[in-house]
C-alpha cells in the first residue's frame, strides 16, 4: 500500500471560483479517488491562499477587515468545491496559527543554513497611494520579449521573470500613474545558490517532459535570488525581527500545504513527520497550472530542502481552459463562475465528465466548446451509459421480481465474453487513471458502453418480453437482462472517479452504498432496487442562460 499526501494548488481568497479553476481540482480530485478506490493511503489536502495586497484592498473596498474577507471567501470556495464533489480530506487557509508558525520556522531555518540574505533595492512606489506597489499592482512592456500589459514579476507569453524595476514603460494598476523608485530594505532567498541541487532533484523525473525543459531554459537564464519581503501596509505575516516588514504571499502560500496537513494530522492522529521529514517514504504529489510552475519547481523545493524537509515526489503541470476556443471573456459570458454552473446546469456530473474527456498527462491547453459540452454529454452519458439500465431493469422488475440472475449460471457465449471482456479492461483503465491519461481511459470506457449497447440490440429483449412461451420455458430474457445490469455495474465502477454523485445513485440502484474500490466487479450481484431516473439531458436554454449571467460590458 502507497501512502500519498496530494495537493492542488491554493485558490486566491479574493474572488470566486470559476470553471477554469475548477480544471485543476476536477483533475486531481479524479486522481485521488481512484487512489483511494485501488487501497492506498491517500490525503487530498489544499486551502485558500489569503494573504498579500490584493486582499487587503479588496477587503477595503467591501469595507470589511482582511480577516472577515479571506473567512466570507473561505465558505463560498468550501461550498463550490463540495457541490462539484471535489472531497478534500482537508481544506484549510494559510492565514492560519499553524501556517504562521511553519513559515517563521521555515525562514530561520534558512537563515541559519545561510541561504538569507538583505540588501537596500529600489522599490516602485505609488506617490498618489503612499504605498510601495506589488508585483502584480505593477504593470509594463517584458524586459525579455517586449509584451505590453505584463506583471512586475512573470511575463504570462514567453515565461520570464523578473524584478518589477526592470519593467519597461511601467506604471501603477491602483491608479495608472507611473511610480517613483524608492529604496528600501529587503530580503532574499538566495534561489542563484540551489542550481546544483534542482538540477539533481529534477533527475528522478519528477516533472513532465515539458516542465524539466522549462526549468533547463531557466537554467540557461540563470537563477536570480528571490526577493520573499514585501513592505507595510501588507495582509500577511511579520517577518520575524523585521519590523514593517512581511513575507511575500509566495513564501508562505505553499507553506500552507504543510500547515494544512499539519491540522489535518492533529485532528486525526497522524503523524506529519511521517510525511514531511526528511526520511519520509510517502509520496508528496502537487497537482498545479503551468503559470505557477516556476514557484512551485524551483523555490518550493530549494525552500523546503534547505529548511531540512522533505521535497516534493512529483509536480503534475496542466495548462489552461479556454472557452469556445478562446480566452475566457466577462464581456462574452464565457469566464463561467462555478456557482453560474450550478444554477444553470445544476450536474456537476457533465463538467467532470466533459473535462475527463480533454485531460492528459501534458501540459497542454484544453478547450470547452460548449456546443460540444451538450452534445457529448447528453450523446454519452444519457444516450448510451444510462440508456443501459433504462432499457432493461423493467423487464427484471416486471417478470423476475427484481433478482439477477446468478453469474454461475449464464450460459451464453457472447454473454460470458462480454462480461470477460469488460473485466479485462481494468487493468488498462487502472494505467491510465494512474498515468493521469483520463481521455484515453474515457474512450476505452465508452468502448465497453458501446459494446454493451449492441449486445442489447442484438438480443432484442424486448421482443423476448412479448412472448409468454419463450419466458415460461427459459430464461433468456433474464439472463440478457443481468448481463447488461452486471456490466452496467462494472462499468460505472471504472467511472466512479470521474462521476462520483451519479455513481452514488447508481450504487444505491444495487442496493449498495457506494463503490469505493475496484475490487468490486469481482463480486456477484443478485438484485436490484427500483429503477428511478438518474441524470436529465442539458437543455440549449440551460448554456443561454448561465452565459447571460455571467456577462458583464
Amino acid at each position: 500500500m502507497r501512502k500519498l499526501l496530494v495537493t492542488s494548488a491554493l485558490p486566491y481568497a479574493n474572488g470566486s471560483i470559476h470553471l477554469g479553476h475548477l480544471v485543476e481540482y476536477i483533475q486531481t480530485d479524479i486522481w485521488v479517488r481512484f487512489q483511494k478506490m485501488s487501497g492506498n493511503e491517500t490525503y487530498y489536502i489544499c486551502a485558500d491562499d489569503t494573504h498579500g495586497t490584493p486582499i487587503m484592498l479588496k477587503a477595503e473596498e467591501e469595507n470589511i477587515s482582511p480577516d472577515d474577507l479571506v473567512n466570507k471567501v473561505h465558505d463560498e470556495h468550501a461550498n463550490d468545491f463540495k457541490e462539484f464533489n471535489v472531497n478534500f480530506d482537508h481544506f484549510y487557509s494559510t492565514n492560519s496559527p499553524e501556517n504562521k508558525k511553519l513559515s517563521e520556522s521555515i525562514y530561520n531555518t534558512l537563515k541559519e543554513n545561510n541561504k538569507i540574505s538583505s540588501k537596500e533595492i529600489d522599490q516602485f512606489y505609488d506617490e498618489s497611494k503612499a504605498m510601495f506597489l506589488p508585483d502584480r499592482f505593477i504593470k509594463g512592456s517584458c524586459p525579455k520579449c517586449e509584451a505590453e500589459d505584463q506583471y512586475g514579476d512573470s511575463c504570462e507569453k514567453c515565461g520570464a521573470t523578473y524584478s518589477p524595476t526592470e519593467l519597461k514603460n511601467p506604471y501603477s494598476v491602483l491608479s495608472g500613474t507611473e511610480p517613483i523608485r524608492k529604496k528600501t530594505l529587503h530580503y532574499f532567498f538566495k534561489l542563484s545558490e540551489c542550481e546544483e541541487f534542482l538540477k539533481e532533484w529534477i533527475k528522478n523525473e519528477t516533472l513532465q517532459p515539458e516542465a524539466e525543459n522549462k526549468l533547463k531554459e531557466w537554467f540557461d537564464m540563470g537563477l536570480q535570488d528571490w526577493d520573499i519581503s514585501r513592505d507595510a501596509p501588507y495582509f500577511g505575516f511579520e517577518i520575524p525581527d523585521a519590523p514593517g516588514k512581511y513575507f511575500y504571499v509566495w513564501l508562505d502560500a505553499p507553506i500552507g500545504y504543510m500547515a494544512s496537513f499539519k491540522k489535518f494530522a492533529q485532528m486525526n492522529n497522524l503523524s506529519f513527520d511521517e510525511f514531511w521529514s526528511k526520511d519520509s517514504t510517502a509520496e508528496l504529489i502537487h497537482f498545479i497550472g503551468k503559470d505557477i510552475l516556476y514557484f512551485h519547481a524551483l523555490f518550493w523545493p530549494a525552500t523546503l530542502n534547505y529548511a531540512n524537509y522533505r521535497t516534493p515526489s512529483k509536480i503534475f503541470t496542466h495548462g489552461f481552459l479556454t472557452v469556445n476556443g478562446e480566452k475566457m471573456s466577462k464581456s462574452r459570458g464565457t469566464f463561467i463562475t462555478a456557482r453560474s454552473y450550478l444554477d444553470h446546469i445544476k450536474d456537476p456530473n457533465f463538467l467532470r465528465y466533459y473535462y475527463a474527456t480533454k485531460l492528459n498527462s501534458s501540459m497542454e491547453d484544453l478547450d470547452l466548446n460548449l456546443d460540444d459540452f451538450v452534445a457529448k454529454n447528453n450523446s454519452d452519458l444519457i444516450g448510451k451509459f444510462i440508456n443501459i439500465p433504462s432499457r432493461t431493469s423493467g423487464f427484471v422488475s416486471k417478470f423476475f421480481n427484481f433478482e439477477l440472475m446468478p453469474l454461475a449460471s449464464i450460459k451464453s457465449k457472447d454473454a460470458l465474453a462480454l462480461l470477460e471482456k469488460i473485466k479485462e479492461s481494468k487493468k488498462i483503465i487502472e494505467t491510465y487513471y494512474e498515468a493521469r491519461e483520463f481521455s484515453k481511459l474515457v474512450k476505452v470506457i465508452m468502448q465497453l458502453v458501446e459494446n454493451v449497447n449492441e449486445y442489447i440490440s442484438k438480443t432484442e429483449p424486448w421482443k423476448l418480453s412479448k412472448d409468454e412461451v419463450q419466458l415460461k420455458s427459459n430464461s433468456s430474457l433474464h439472463e440478457i437482462c443481468s448481463v447488461c445490469l452486471k456490466s452496467f455495474r462494472m462499468i460505472s465502477i471504472f467511472l466512479s472517479p470521474i462521476i462520483p454523485s451519479l455513481s452514488e445513485k447508481i450504487a444505491m440502484f444495487y442496493g449498495e452504498a457506494s463503490f469505493n474500490s475496484f475490487a468490486l466487479i469481482e463480486g456477484d450481484i443478485l438484485k436490484i432496487e427500483p429503477y428511478k431516473h438518474l441524470l436529465k439531458r442539458i437543455e440549449q436554454e440551460s448554456i443561454d442562460l448561465m452565459l447571460s449571467s455571467n456577462k458583464e460590458s
